[in-house]
């Protein structure tokens, strides 16, 4: 056990400095202590609990940053903080004084010395942090099969975290900023530094950004293992990854590189292995567990925010508090509510009960259709939060108490994803035969009036991510598609309910979305130095 915490030491300076903070704590988790650790018996289940543990954390950067950001409860923050970087998800105006968010939605101190960029890469290297230490417990030469299962859950976690990672740092071409960065050199295709658990501290000070490629093979041989041997340790929780996300985090990677053959094969086995099934409109719509608890049809992989959780015992400082308007406790209720863009809540056609998740603004017969925990208030929400999100309810739909409202689950992957990935795959080799999948998936789980009018490929492949885009709304899906297909956002339009300061347009994908590593990173990495993005600019 000194051995692995001596390594643990090496791993928290090679994930990066943000990392520093973190030693002493041991895992990110409050839900796992010292004395766990210490027994043999334990110790290994509680490496592999640190790694959910570390998705619903709060307040992940501590007294290194200098003081406490209200949006940092984990995972579910990097998820809300990517789609306000779209053209998807404002906040509702009235809620501006409250708003944790403003960097995010405006665009705006997102350079390498801020503490935005900050929060980002250091929550991101923690989880890293996580599955290594799960690693170094579990090795590559474990012979007995629960450790091989155990390592392959690791491997597994670590890759979404990597692939996450990679699709949001890597530098792709865009109408504002040029490749070549201050330093005078091409960042292309360029991602993150690769930590493994193995990776030494004089490693750590000269390790380059890999490449596509590199950060490619690395994740494909993380899987591969995982494939194999995930099976071998069955956690039976939806907290930690099985063989059907496995096959789900191929399917994700395979659209990264734009393989559309394999990420097809990929959603159809991750389909096949997942046991799951598209929500139902009761479900999807249900005022007590409509997405906030783990027990249902569709999600394949979740977080999990207990009563006893730091996030929820702030009251304030969660993701219900910031997501659901219902929750009276909240940031939302005050005003700072998440809204749908005005023009895609136009889009969704009416007999598709996903509108339903968002309050209509009274242009439609849908005012009295929306389900509500109280409906009395009915009215209320009209007036005061149209486009403002339903579709994640307070815990057991109580409004009143954080200590049940807040403690909920958030899907990380659900099953309806694999769908959408297999439509678009389809579609860029045979754009009949998307089409004919996505209005198959429509008809058959969400509006049985629904027809695909595009005809083009370039337009299939686009009705079927704005399908996927209504159906992920939330879920922190929808910037990896408009970065990875070079889409335009649109925010400054007639009619436009994002508020002034964030009403920004760009031409393809916008530069903001190629994230930069803070400045500390290069502080500490003579190799990427000289190799970060350019700084995102803050007028577009």
């Amino acid at each position: 056990m000194k051995n692995i915490f001596k390594s643990t030491f090496v791993l928290a300076f090679a994930a990066g400095v943000g990392l520093t903070s973190c030693v002493d704590e041991v895992f990110p988790t409050s839900n796992v202590s010292q004395d766990q650790l210490e027994s043999s018996e334990k110790a290994g289940e509680a490496m592999i609990y640190a790694m959910p543990g570390s998705m619903v954390r709060y307040n992940s950067l501590g007294a290194a940053a200098g003081d406490e950001w209200h949006g940092d409860f984990g995972y579910s923050s990097m998820m809300h903080i990517r789609d306000f970087m779209t053209g998807d998800m404002s906040l509702l105006e009235i809620g501006l004084n409250y708003n944790q968010w403003g960097n995010f939605t405006q665009i705006v101190y997102l350079g390498q010395n801020y503490a935005s960029v900050q929060r980002i890469w250091n929550y991101y290297t923690k989880l890293v942090l996580a599955c290594n230490k799960a690693l170094l417990y579990y090795p590559q030469d474990v012979t007995d099969d629960y450790s091989k299962g155990a390592r392959a859950t690791a491997l597994a976690f670590r890759a979404m975290t990597y692939l996450d990672m990679a699709r949001w740092y890597e530098f792709l071409p865009n109408n504002n900023t040029s490749a070549i960065n201050d330093d005078g050199n091409d960042v292309t295709n360029l991602t993150v530094p690769i930590v493994t658990e193995n990776t030494t501290e004089e490693e750590a000070r000269n390790n380059p950004r890999a490449t596509r490629q590199q950060m490619f093979d690395f994740i494909l041989a993380d899987l591969q293992y995982a494939q194999e041997n995930i099976g071998n340790a069955s956690y039976r929780t939806t907290l930690l990854p099985d063989l059907g996300c496995v096959y789900g985090l191929y399917a994700r990677l395979y659209m990264w590189v734009e393989n559309y053959p394999k990420a097809a094969e990929y959603a159809e086995l991750a389909i096949a292995n997942s046991g799951c099934t598209p929500l139902t409109k009761e479900k999807w719509l249900s005022t007590t567990s409509g997405f906030n608890t783990l027990d249902n049809t569709s999600w394949m992989w979740g977080l999990k925010f207990e009563k006893e959780n730091d996030a929820v015992q702030t009251g304030i400082c969660n993701w219900t508090s910031m997501m659901s308007p219902e929750a009276e406790y909240g940031y939302a209720a005050v005003g700072a509510a998440p809204i749908i863009d005005a023009s895609m809540y136009a889009r969704i056609s009416d007999t598709d009960f996903r509108k339903l998740s968002f309050v209509t603004p009274g242009v439609t017969d849908l005012v009295y259709d929306f389900p509500l925990i109280n409906e009395d208030d009915r009215g209320y929400y009209v007036n005061n939060f149209p486009y403002a999100c339903l579709k994640f309810r307070p815990g057991m739909g109580n409004c009143t108490d954080f200590n049940v409202g807040s403690a909920t689950a958030v899907p990380v992957m659900r099953v309806e994803e694999m769908y959408f990935i297999y439509a678009e795959a389809l579609a860029h080799t045979n754009p009949a035969d998307g089409k004919t999948e996505v209005e198959n998936f429509m008809k058959q789980y969400r509006d049985s009036d629904y027809v695909c009018a595009a005809t083009s490929q370039d337009d299939i492949i686009e009705e079927i991510v704005f399908q996927k885009r209504v159906e992920l709304w939330g879920e922190g899906q929808t910037l990896w598609d408009i970065k990875r297909l070079n889409y335009s956002v649109i925010r400054n339009y007639e009619g436009s309910n994002f508020y002034a300061s964030s009403q920004k347009n760009t031409v393809g994908r916008p530069a903001w979305m190629n994230m930069v590593m803070v400045q500390s990173e290069g502080n500490n990495n003579k190799a990427v130095a000289e190799w970060n993005n350019p700084d995102i600019p803050d007028n577009y």
